[in-house]
Order: structure tokens, then C-alpha cells, then sequence
């Protein structure tokens, strides 16, 4: 959530994605070997105070919870399949000498494990395997998540984290009653777009300031949640849409029915995650001063940059989405009638997880037909 408010800043008034999980899990892997102020500083962004007991443990168990979500889950008369991946590897300067405890830290809690590149002597073809890496994890959503320039003599490890979803809808929306509407954007100006419409027995809240319905996936392990603030107040309702608000609105979601008129959209964003994360508050990790001595004892290293990458597709039949995040370290109550509600107008959403609550994507859209 706090990240979501520097992005949606930068990307003024464009459509913004991203994956707070994905950038969560690179940004601990990289904690794992931070000392000092560094470690410390960190911590504070990853608000690592929250976690009970070892951090690296927390995301261990918040990894296994996601693992036990994909697979077939029956339809009607038919078997649908939920595909829910995630997965972390390290690309590493060979013959660097990277603690052996740092490691196996990673492989333990992360299952990350280290191949070996050379950034020394052939630098583009280690960006060309890292993306390739991501682009296989992906089904090929995020196909250059480092470009030229990124990675060069200097880079001695790359820590990398890639999701990818394709979740159905429980209640999927009927194709035949989609029809186009009209979108009113943020400047004021309208769109024509496609709308799906449904009714069903989604969750509901009706707040001060919002409205918000629950779309479940199939199998109900993971949810989209979709805010949708009063017309003309989106910006400063943005402005205050942090973890309590989240808490508060998923609180007060009830049981009902919902005529639900909802667009289809799919886009990226691009991502460098470098000054927010500094913003937010852990600028010595990209200084001379940074302490990555738990990471290697022979060189002094810093975080050279934090990239990331998600995309998203909602239609009829559900969401698919996908991210990946690398992280370059180098040297130096409802009425009986149906509720309606037509999103006809810049709205949040989040994809979680039911029972933990993590966010896996989040985002807003305040042109559906942009991409």
C-alpha cells in the first residue's frame, strides 16, 4: 500500500499494476544479506515488525499457503484448471565468493538457487538468460524485464522473483451479454469500452465515499476486490487508500446480489521500483554506503537498480495476470433486489489471498481501453 502511492504519483493519470508480493519477496531475499543501516532501513520499508518471528520464515510460509492453491477446481459439469505460480532464482557472478549462509538461507526459505552468468566479460548475454528466465516463469507476459544498459562489468548478483496467474471466475460473465459502454476518465473525457455485465451473489460494501464488490476465483482461495470511489472524488480518495482503508472496506463487505456492469481491460506497467523504495525509506541501500556483507565479505556491493514488471487481462472468463521483479546488486447488509453497480469510472482493485490477505497484484484503471 505504501508503495502504491509513490507509483500511482509517477504514473499520474495512467493506469498503474504492479505486484506488491513479487516485490516483497526479491526485496527480502536481497534483506537476507543487508547489515547495518541498511538492514535496518529496510526492514522498516518491508515493515518487517509485523512479521511473527524470522522474516525469511514468514515469506517461507506465505510461499507454501500459495502453493496449495492451484489445480482443478469443478464448474458446473466441468473441471476448470487455476494456474498460481511463483518462483526465485539468483544469477551470480561466477567465481565471486558469495556467503555460503546467505545462500543457503535463500534455498531454504526461498527456494532460490544460483546459476552462474558472467557480468564481467559478457554482460548481455547474462541479461539475455535472466530475461529469458523471467520469460519462461511468465508464460512469456514479461518478456524484458531488464533492459540494455541495466546490467553491466560492475553487477555480481541479480535477485529475481516471477508470479504468474490464470485464475477463472466463480461466476463468470456471460459473453453474449457483453455490450459497450461509455467509461468516464479522470480528465473528464469518456471512452467507449466493452462492459460484461452479471448478476450474482457477490460480497458488497457501500462506504463513505465508495463502493466495492468482491469477485471470487474459482475455488474462493483468491478474491479481486474492486473500489470504485463517488464520481469526482478519486484522487483524494486514492490518497488516503492505505492498509487500514483496505482493512476497513474488506470488513465491511456482506452477502447479496449485484448487478454488476464491469469492463474488460488489459495492460503493463513498467515499473522502476529505484526512487520510491528510496522515498519510502531505504536510501543507503543504493549509496556507497550501503552494507551487503552478508551477501559476500571480498567486495563492498550496493542495490544498482530494482526493476519490475506486471501485466493484466480481466475478461469474461477471469484474470490473467503476471510480474516479476529483479533486483541488480553491483558494486559501489444488501436490499433484496439486486444492487447495481456499473464501473463506469476510475476504479482500485486487488487480487488477495482470502485467508492471509496478501496482495498479489494491485492496481487502478482509469482508462480500460489503454494498454
Amino acid at each position: 500500500a505504501d508503495l502504491y502511492a509513490l507509483l500511482a504519483a509517477a504514473n499520474g493519470d495512467d493506469n498503474v499494476v504492479f505486484s506488491p508480493y513479487s516485490a516483497a519477496v526479491a526485496l527480502a531475499m536481497t534483506r537476507e544479506g543487508a547489515r547495518g543501516d541498511t538492514a535496518t532501513e529496510m526492514d522498516a520499508v518491508l515493515h518487517a515488525d509485523l512479521a511473527s518471528g524470522d522474516l525469511a520464515a514468514g515469506f517461507n510460509g506465505l510461499e507454501q499457503a500459495l502453493a496449495a492453491i492451484p489445480g482443478e477446481y469443478p464448474m458446473g459439469d466441468e473441471m476448470v484448471t487455476l494456474e498460481l505460480a511463483t518462483a526465485n532464482q539468483l544469477f551470480g557472478q561466477a567465481g565471486f565468493g558469495f556467503d555460503q549462509a546467505f545462500l543457503d538461507t535463500l534455498a531454504a526459505n526461498y527456494g532460490a538457487g544460483m546459476r552462474l552468468v558472467d557480468y564481467e566479460t559478457e554482460s548481455e548475454g547474462a541479461r539475455q538468460l535472466i530475461n529469458a528466465w523471467v520469460g519462461d516463469q511468465t508464460r512469456d507476459r514479461i518478456p524484458e524485464l531488464i533492459p540494455q544498459g541495466v546490467i553491466d562489468e560492475l553487477t555480481r548478483l541479480v535477485l529475481t522473483n516471477a508470479i504468474y496467474l490464470n485464475a477463472p471466475w466463480l461466476y463468470p460473465f456471460d459473453e453474449a451479454r457483453t455490450e459497450d459502454g461509455t467509461f468516464t476518465r479522470l480528465d473528464g473525457t469518456e471512452v467507449t469500452t466493452p462492459f460484461m455485465n452479471e448478476t450474482e451473489a457477490f460480497r458488497y460494501a457501500a462506504g463513505s465515499g465508495y463502493r466495492a464488490v468482491e469477485l471470487p476465483y474459482v475455488g474462493r482461495e483468491l478474491l479481486m476486490l474492486v473500489v470504485v470511489p463517488d464520481a469526482g472524488s478519486f484522487e483524494e480518495f486514492e490518497s488516503d487508500f492505505d492498509v487500514s482503508r483496505i482493512a476497513e472496506i474488506r470488513a465491511s463487505l456482506a452477502g447479496g446480489r449485484v448487478a454488476l456492469s464491469f469492463p474488460r481491460f488489459e495492460f503493463r506497467t513498467q515499473s522502476p521500483l529505484k526512487p520510491a523504495l528510496a522515498e519510502l525509506g531505504m536510501p543507503t541501500a543504493f549509496t556507497p554506503d550501503a552494507d551487503f556483507s552478508g551477501i559476500t565479505s571480498e567486495a563492498s556491493l550496493l542495490i544498482q537498480d530494482v526493476l519490475h514488471e506486471p501485466f493484466i487481462s480481466v475478461d469474461e472468463e477471469g484474470t490473467e495476470a503476471a510480474a516479476a521483479t529483479a533486483v541488480v546488486v553491483g558494486f559501489t447488509s444488501l436490499p433484496a433486489e439486486p444492487v447495481e453497480l456499473t464501473v463506469d469510472r476510475p476504479f482500485l482493485f486487488l487480487i488477495q489471498d482470502r485467508e492471509s490477505g496478501a496482495t498479489l497484484f494491485m492496481g487502478r484503471v482509469t482508462d480500460p481501453t489503454a494498454e
